[in-house]
């Protein structure tokens, strides 16, 4: 029984690799891994596909593998560029006169980030993370997984910050990922005292 050979970059076997918008790093990791493979592959192939294609069809199909390339390498660098100027936000909210809580959002940054040193770490576990914070705090703290944040009871924004630059730390993603202060408004109106 033949076995089958799968591309690293595309992750689909080695003959669909021209059906990719992933084509020439395919065939630079297959020349680079195989290059037996690749010479029997692409060399010989492109011989044999010339005289079964007309030249006008080849022409059109190359330039449309093109744009497809072009356009799959800028949608990359643009989710590569949003995740770098994405930041995890640490805000205030008022909750009554004298109480507050503080909401860590955006935190989904730290499982969608690549490390500096390029390769990928273990993603961050919310639920353990707030416990983390909790204990730490001597407080109360929960997750909201449908917006990735950690909601804690009280204002203990300046500990959260040291402990987030720790899990960074932690992570390697120190440089990459940044940590930003919002402060939010009281929505509550202030109540007048009425002279006696």
């Amino acid at each position: 029984m033949a076995q089958v050979l799968y591309c690293d970059i595309c992750t689909l076997p080695i003959e669909f690799c021209s059906f990719t918008k992933t084509l020439p790093k395919c065939k630079k990791w297959l020349q680079s891994t195989h290059p037996a493979i690749y010479d029997s592959l692409y060399e010989s192939g492109e011989t044999n596909a010339s005289s079964s294609l007309s030249a006008e069809k080849e022409q059109k199909i190359e330039e449309s593998l093109a744009k497809m390339q072009l356009k799959e390498q800028r949608k990359q660098e643009r989710a590569l560029k949003s995740l770098q100027n994405e930041k995890i936000q640490i805000r205030r909210i008022p909750r009554t006169k004298h109480k507050a809580v503080c909401v860590v959002g955006n935190l989904g940054v730290l499982n969608t980030a690549v490390p500096s040193d390029g390769q990928p770490s273990e993603p961050v576990d919310l639920k353990k993370l707030a416990k983390r914070m909790a204990s730490k705090f001597a407080t109360g703290a929960s997750v909201d997984n449908k917006t990735d944040e950690i909601v804690i009871q009280g204002d203990v924004g300046p500990g959260v910050e040291e402990l987030l630059q720790g899990v960074l730390k932690e992570k390697g993603l120190l440089g990459v990922v940044g940590i930003e202060h919002v402060l939010e408004k009281n929505f509550l109106k202030p109540v007048k005292k009425q002279p006696k």
